[in-house]
């Protein structure tokens, strides 16, 4: 018996233990330097989006285990260290390498997303590359690839191209070379960095190749080189690339992309898009542009009020850095002159914005105000109001919940014409881009003169009312 109680106390114990470090304002210096390279997670323990993230954490770090560490650190008990980093909001995470800050993490909040990044992260920033046979099965790859040719290895060129590797690996893959034979083949000049595009994507509209041309090797110069033209023309949107896309004004067309099973015709139509692509960058007209797989991107789709299911032909659409849309609404002419003439328009300035919106409530007199895209800056933009706005969906049982004591605190606050308590379903309406909503239900308040910097609450919405 007594074994048996041994046992289940073991066990139960096993069943606790985890596989996430945990650091305190003690212990955080002198503990965070013991690793190259960690990812810590700054939380509070009452954190709706915490909560969801600490199982997806938790299995992160049991898969990394031996690889990349990962931690966490109460803020709410642990002040003067989250203090140190600047953590405002929860959570933040960020990365770590030899004890200092290497800046936060961008990437996925899933366990598989979080364990591909920081497998991304770990080893050298740049593959070392010793034989031909190396180089050509790097740059055959799926992705573009950044080689350095470098006839010293100890050079300051090559030094300033592993900053700049180093700076950017998240992101792109990089190699270099010291050997004498690649050097010769790649580069006359005894040093220099080529960008190779992917062979999928090999195309008459770009070269396949570019050089970098600056007389001088900083990583600033690198990286804006990079930058500047890794994506080339027209790349292939994916999820590992479209953080990096969706920063700026990009066209994309969507359709049955896939390079695994159909790259002929993947590239059919995404030459078509480049040849229209091509004649409006060449006057100088400023866009992205990008090919995606319309339904591992159907959220996007859909977004732009375009039908996926609607057969080969593809769905075009525009979304600006400000998160403006805009729907080509003819279908796609193989001759290009349906793109054509959607581009001319939008450049000119005669397309209209689309708006995924429900319709105006026409009796919007209760203590919570419903927002729905076409009211939302009339009511919450309004520039003389403090306005606290709850995005919610319809499904959410924490929603739900919440309703009640949501509905009493805009009763509470109905007699202050300067206050407005309003909600909006984010699932049926689109929300402006300066309102992050990562989950349900996510509370805003947009300050009256301050609308451009709206502020995300993780409180109890009774404590609003202390603030108000």
């Amino acid at each position: 018996m007594m074994l048996c109680v041994l046992f289940i106390a073991a066990f139960a114990a096993a069943a606790r233990a985890s596989d996430v470090l945990e650091f305190t304002d003690d212990d955080f210096d002198s503990k965070i330097g013991d690793h190259d390279l960690i990812l810590v997670e700054f939380f509070a323990p009452w954190c709706g989006h915490c909560k969801r993230l600490a199982p997806e954490y938790e299995a992160a770090a049991t898969r990394l285990k031996g690889i990349v560490p990962l931690a966490k650190v109460d803020c709410t008990a642990n002040s003067n260290v989250c203090g140190k980093y600047g953590v405002s909001g929860y959570p933040t995470l960020k990365i770590f390498r030899d004890g200092e800050d290497s800046g936060g993490y961008d990437g996925p909040r899933t366990a598989d997303g979080i364990v591909s990044h920081l497998k991304k992260q770990a080893g050298p920033a740049s593959v070392e590359l010793k034989s031909e046979a190396e180089f050509e099965k790097f740059i055959g790859g799926r992705d573009a690839s950044v080689v350095g040719f470098f006839a010293d290895g100890g050079s300051v060129a090559q030094g300033e191209f592993l900053k700049a590797a180093s700076a950017l690996r998240e992101s792109y893959r990089f190699g270099h070379t010291n050997v004498e034979d690649l050097l010769k083949k790649h580069d006359d000049d005894g040093e220099g960095i080529v960008l190779f595009r992917p062979p999928l994507l090999s195309n008459k509209f770009e070269d396949s190749s570019v050089k970098f041309t600056e007389d001088k090797f900083t990583s600033a110069k690198i990286k804006k080189f990079i930058q500047d033209n890794i994506f080339g023309i027209c790349p292939h949107m994916t999820d590992d690339n479209k953080d990096q896309l969706k920063g700026k004004d990009l066209l994309v067309a969507y359709y049955d992309v896939d390079y695994e099973k159909n790259p002929k015709g993947s590239n059919y139509w995404r030459n078509r898009v480049m040849k229209v692509a091509k004649s409006f960058l060449d006057q100088g007209k400023k866009l992205s542009f990008a090919v995606a797989n319309k339904n591992s991107f159907s959220h996007d789709v859909s977004e732009l009020g375009l039908d996926g299911s609607s057969g080969e032909l593809p769905l075009v659409g525009i979304r600006t850095a400000k998160g403006d849309k805009y729907v080509m609404k003819e279908e796609f002419s193989r001759d290009g002159k349906t793109l054509e003439k959607f581009l001319q328009d939008y450049f000119d300035g005669n397309l209209k914005r689309y708006l995924k919106s429900e319709p105006i409530p026409e009796n919007n007199d209760g203590p919570v105000k419903v927002i729905v895209a076409e009211n939302f800056d009339s009511i919450v933009n309004d520039e003389s109001k403090d306005v606290l706005i709850e995005f919610y969906a319809p499904w959410c049982g924490h929603c739900k919940s919440l309703e009640p004591k949501y509905k009493e605190l805009g009763e509470k606050l109905s007699g202050d014409p300067n206050i407005v308590i309003a909600k909006m379903d984010a699932t049926a309406n689109d929300v402006p881009s300066q309102y992050e909503v990562r989950g349900f239900p996510t509370i805003y308040f947009s300050p009256a003169g301050q609308k451009q910097n709206p502020k995300k609450y993780e409180v109890c919405v009774f404590d609003l009312i202390f603030f108000f």
